[in-house]
């Protein structure tokens, strides 16, 4: 037992991705000890109510994890209330028995004093103490390779993904569903393929946000961009990939939706900000463009989508533009150099 515990602890440490990381812990804890039902939760925010939706789980002795298929949108925390106490009285575990004669144990991952992600583990008896062991002695390895991970992946200001990682999970979202789409289509071979499921890479870049830096100072500046990412992460699914670039520019890797649904999403998440009252600062609005992915590099897509956002700027701000929509209405031209393609490399310029 001692040597197959050990290597579960080599295979989750190996990993330098969160959701590797979350499939190890998952693996280890069925193979180690019989858990039957068992999730990775994430927490976020939406229209003021803390969710949380799963991110992976155990389910019928198979470890399983998000798609498009199962995608989920997030169940009020006030459901839970095990978990809920647990937090408010800052505990690493609490164990819950259940009407249904269950037992569930919540493990909220802490990390500078915050909760984003928690595991709940479901048993059909209490925890044994020798279970308890074992599922803390991988738990303690997990919750300190997580944040570590967090440390090296995530941006300190918002929390989201940081610049650092995009061409991984960019590249990974390549390979997961290659696309025989070339990379310039005409504009009836893009109607034909309006309905086929495609992955798409947006900019998004907060509006006069150097006016609000400027008139109401940078504590409030640093709210602004805390508030957005949260709409962001409410606004997206948990198999998509939210970035900060830094400055007040945003990328987000959508994955597995029509062109119209794609439209939709982001016209959304405009929308939701919007309308969301910003504290002293009030009304907020950002600018959007996108483009699809097809298989050419990071820089050419960024490159195709950055074109869409400055037209977007250019024309009025808080809408959001499709890179190919404009191409087929003459706005745009397919070789046109674009300088602000260096704008991912450099300093943000504060627009």
């Amino acid at each position: 037992m001692m040597g197959s515990l050990l290597d579960h602890l080599v295979e989750i440490t190996g990993h330098r991705d969160h959701d590797l990381l979350d499939v190890s812990v998952m693996t280890a804890l069925l193979n180690m000890v019989g858990v039957k039902h068992a999730r990775v939760l994430e927490l976020f925010q939406s229209r003021g109510d803390l969710l949380i939706r799963p991110r992976i789980w155990i389910s019928d002795g198979k470890v399983q994890t998000v798609d498009e298929e199962n995608e989920h949108a997030g169940e009020p925390i006030v459901m839970f209330p095990g978990l809920v106490n647990c937090i408010a009285q800052r505990k690493n575990r609490m164990e819950e028995a259940r009407d249904d004669g269950q037992h569930a144990l919540w493990i909220p991952i802490w990390q500078n004093d915050k909760v984003s992600t928690c595991l709940e583990i479901v048993n059909d008896t209490p925890f044994s103490t020798q279970m308890l062991q074992v599922m803390e002695g991988i738990l303690s390895v997990y919750r300190n390779y997580q944040s570590l991970l967090d440390y090296s992946e995530r941006d300190s200001l918002t929390g989201l993904l940081n610049r650092k990682t995009f061409d991984e999970k960019f590249a990974r979202m390549i390979h997961a569903r290659s696309s025989d789409q070339p990379s310039t289509l005409s504009e009836g071979e893009r109607r034909q393929q309006a309905d086929i499921k495609s992955q798409w890479l947006a900019v998004i870049d907060i509006d006069h946000f150097k006016r609000v830096n400027d008139v109401f100072g940078h504590l409030y500046g640093d709210e602004v961009l805390i508030l957005v990412a949260n709409v962001l992460r409410a606004s997206f699914r948990s198999q998509d990939r939210v970035f900060r670039f830094g400055g007040e520019e945003f990328v987000v890797l959508l994955r597995s939706a029509t062109l119209a649904d794609a439209q939709m999403v982001f016209e959304r998440f405009r929308e939701n900000v919007a309308q969301y009252a910003f504290p002293q600062v009030g009304q907020v609005t950002v600018s959007v463009g996108f483009a699809s992915i097809s298989q050419e590099t990071p820089v050419v897509i960024l490159g195709r989508a950055d074109q869409a956002l400055y037209y977007a700027k250019d024309h009025g701000r808080n809408q959001v533009c499709y890179y190919d929509a404009l191409l087929d209405q003459g706005l745009l031209h397919a070789d046109k150099k674009v300088e602000s393609v260096e704008f991912f490399f450099d300093e943000p310029t504060g627009s």
